[in-house]
């Protein structure tokens, strides 16, 4: 394992430190920051976490040049839970995310974002592709650039009319119409065409969303084609899919359709970070390539009350690697998502960590950079997590927890939060919802009352439940997890309360 021996600039102010080139008046230079966020893109779907199916040589030489994160995490389990807390740095529930933006559900004016932040230290910033923190056609609603954004170019939801020249994209509030091609290729070339135009001599924060491999799933024929060899099948069926039963059903031809995403995916990337490069701005950013929650899931029969009855996850085949579960689920699998990060410089290239970071960790991480301190007048659930970049321990105030999407769906078949503390992961159940109860009222009145832990480093399946011989490491951890849930539960009962 290749380790830098620190990151100077996440211990002190950036302004002044020295780390980066010389700025025009003679101080060292505040990075860029770059954040490349897939949508359901699994732990194991790439050639780097050791998937043998996928070809993804650019995702995989660009870990090489920086650090691999073995074990990075979404804020949420779910899409826009998780895009809210890298915005916020705090866990979703406290924003109001109990499962995706809808209705009464958006990212509130009051709360703090990392691009507001990092605006006040002179930062250029622009957002791209998938937001799903509000409706973009809800004038009452907060857009990208209510909330710190200059240039933006969003949709709201995904490209649910296919990801081939999507349709609802607005530029900076104006409905562009049809875009010509996919979705991944355009946001790339949109946000390198933005990068082609800034004050070259001021610092950005560029966010850049796609929607591959999320459902529809149809990239180019020319690239799922290269997965129809028929030795390929009996591969795909040793494949691992978080636990979740496929009944059987295998079919080939649209495996090779996720596939050949991935691989869209990875020619996207690979122009990505050619045209970052042929910029300039490869010496002094920060490029980190991860995604908003673990892979999806076939519908299976406990779910779908019998009937194989959605079409478009038939074409999901992402895998969560070793581990259990998959998007939705509080299990490993669910949250657990890749985490690749290049800094010229302060990472080594070729290194390898298995430090804990989280979607919550953007924040705190970015603005210690910076020399700004995060807001005083709210609970920042994320940490600064600089060592996870270079291998070396984090320090913690209180371990990551992770909620379920509480939703009509998916309430009765899942652990209902997880928590991460060192090898440990803590499941925990809610009672049982009545007959008579809401969703979101049962969700404020409730606390983990069963539980099970698992040693992750041992179990990364999270087969074998060791509560009863670790009675005290179990005992100690479900008190820290209910004691953090009630914390978090006033939160979001304060702004479910408003809405």
């Amino acid at each position: 394992m290749a380790l830098a021996g620190s990151l100077s600039l996440a211990a002190q102010p950036a302004a002044d430190s020295g780390a980066g080139p010389a700025g025009p008046a003679g101080k060292a230079a505040l990075p860029n920051y770059i954040i490349f966020l897939t949508d359901d893109m699994g732990y194991g779907d790439l050639g780097c976490y050791g998937n043998v199916i996928n070809s993804t040589p650019n995702f995989d030489r660009f870990a090489l040049e920086g650090v691999t994160l073995t074990n990075c995490h979404s804020a949420g389990t779910v899409c826009s839970p998780s895009r809210a807390g890298i915005l916020t740095g705090r866990n979703p529930y406290r924003s109001g995310f109990n499962y995706i933006a809808g209705g009464k559900s958006f990212l509130k004016d009051d709360e703090i974002t990392l691009a507001e932040l990092l605006k006040q230290k002179g930062y250029q910033t622009g957002f791209f592709g998938k937001w799903h923190l509000s409706n973009l056609a809800d004038s009452t609603q907060p857009d990208p650039g209510d909330q710190g954004f200059d240039y933006w170019l969003a949709t709201s939801l995904n490209a649910f009319e296919g990801p081939e020249n999507p349709k609802l994209f607005i530029r900076n509030g104006k409905k562009t119409g049809t875009l010509n091609g996919w979705y991944c290729d355009i946001v790339v070339q949109e946000s390198l065409a933005w990068l082609s135009r800034i004050d070259k001599q001021k610092p950005f924060l560029l966010v850049v969303c796609t929607h591959e491999p999320h459902t529809p799933v149809n990239p180019p024929d020319s690239l799922s084609n290269t997965y129809m060899k028929p030795a390929l099948l009996e591969v795909i069926k040793e494949v691992n899919y978080g636990g979740v039963d496929r009944e059987g059903k295998y079919d080939q031809a649209k495996a090779a359709k996720y596939y050949g995403t991935i691989k869209q995916l990875d020619n996207a990337f690979g122009r990505f970070v050619n045209g970052i490069d042929s910029e300039g701005f490869k010496e002094n950013s920060l490029v980190f390539l991860t995604s908003d929650n673990g892979p999806e899931h076939p519908v299976n029969l406990e779910e779908s009350k019998g009937e194989w009855n959605d079409p478009p996850r038939d074409y999901c085949y992402g895998t969560p690697g070793e581990y259990r579960g998959m998007k939705r689920y509080p299990y490993e699998g669910g949250h657990r998502v890749p985490g690749l990060v290049r800094w010229p410089g302060k990472i080594n290239p070729g290194t390898v960590s298995g430090e804990l970071f989280n979607g919550t960790d953007f924040l705190p991480l970015f603005c210690k950079i910076a020399g700004i301190n995060v807001p005083a007048d709210r609970k920042i659930d994320g940490a600064d997590a600089s060592n996870a970049l270079i291998g070396k321990k984090v320090s913690r105030t209180e371990p990551c927890l992770w909620i379920f999407p509480a939703h009509e769906d998916t309430w009765f078949r899942m652990p209902h939060m997880s928590m991460q503390s060192g090898d440990y992961a803590l499941l925990g159940w809610f009672p049982p919802k009545k007959e008579d109860q809401g969703i979101i009222p049962w969700v404020k009145q409730s606390i983990p009352v069963r539980f099970e832990l698992f040693n992750i480093q041992k179990d990364p399946g999270q087969k074998i439940d060791i509560t009863s011989s670790n009675s005290e490491i179990s005992k100690k951890l479900s008190k820290i997890m209910i004691d953090q849930w009630l914390d978090i539960r006033q939160d979001f009962i304060h702004i479910t309360h408003k809405q």
